[in-house]
């Protein structure tokens, strides 16, 4: 399986737009770019490629890096930056399965699944399939199950896609805070690759109305506020699930350059063979 970063930014990528900061100018002069997330998987035994996440910079990412246009696409949540792409499939792809999540939101009145068809109902390419969460599903010849996190106030999953012939697996975080029920993080464990949510270091939940939650025993914040990991958040997660290699996405502009570009901190175009 191989897997490539299209996006690894947060809603406003980096760099954003009209910001002169220090770390979106470093992103220009190195010509070095996160936009909004989504991440490609290939099957590359079945010449079939799955897409997790739709994300608004859809044409940009597939004109930028070489990778085929999705078989199929699997959304883990309703936000734009992670599903506003789909639109994409006009005039473009034909018949495409989206896998969603099928269990009501109390927040919105209806699943993933549903919002994603009532969203784009002028769509007939798209054909949404509902599913069950920690109830793995086939796409594109792998083994893709989806495993509830934690970004209130609206539902959110994580995944885990494994290769059933290679036993290769891929584990994403979601967007999320650092507190993923156990039952989550045991189908997430054990990945060849994590891609974990890490959209601040700690020192910066000074900054958030919030502050930070799910401090560590030295108190550090593994939480920014209440949606997203710190790096730190990130880096535990990583330790915590036994990952062989992590890469932290949904990174925001707000880290300072040595922080947004060293390593693990992933940018958009890197690729893995899992």
């Amino acid at each position: 399986m191989r897997v490539t970063l299209l996006g690894t930014g947060d809603t406003t990528g980096t760099p954003t737009v009209g910001c002169e900061c220090d770390t979106c100018e470093t992103a220009r002069e190195r010509g070095v770019e996160r936009s909004r997330f989504s991440v490609h998987v290939e099957n590359e035994r079945r010449g079939e490629s799955l897409l997790v996440d739709a994300s608004p910079d859809f044409r940009h990412q597939f004109l930028t890096h070489e990778t085929p246009l999705p078989d199929e696409v699997v959304v883990t949540h309703v936000h734009f930056d992670h599903l506003d792409g789909l639109g994409n499939a006009y005039r473009l792809l034909g018949d495409l399965p989206v896998h969603a999540a099928d269990e009501t939101d109390p927040e919105t009145g209806e699943s993933v699944a549903e919002t994603v068809a009532s969203k784009f109902d002028y769509l007939d390419q798209l054909d949404v399939r509902h599913e069950t969460p920690f109830e793995p599903f086939e796409a594109c010849g792998l083994r893709v199950t989806l495993v509830p996190v934690d970004h209130p106030p609206l539902l959110c999953y994580g995944l885990a896609i494994e290769d059933p012939e290679t036993g290769a697996k891929l584990s994403l975080s979601g967007d999320t805070s650092y507190g993923i029920p156990d039952d989550s993080r045991a189908a997430l464990a054990d990945p060849d690759l994590l891609l974990a949510d890490a959209i601040v270091p700690a020192r910066l939940c000074e900054y958030h109305p919030l502050g930070g939650g799910h401090e560590d025993e030295e108190g550090v914040a593994r939480t920014f506020g209440t949606k997203h990991m710190t790096t730190e958040g990130a880096l535990a997660l990583a330790d915590d699930l036994r990952a062989a290699e992590v890469r932290l996405v949904h990174v925001s502009h707000f880290p300072t350059p040595e922080e947004a570009f060293g390593d693990p901190a992933a940018v958009d175009g890197e690729r893995y063979v899992l």
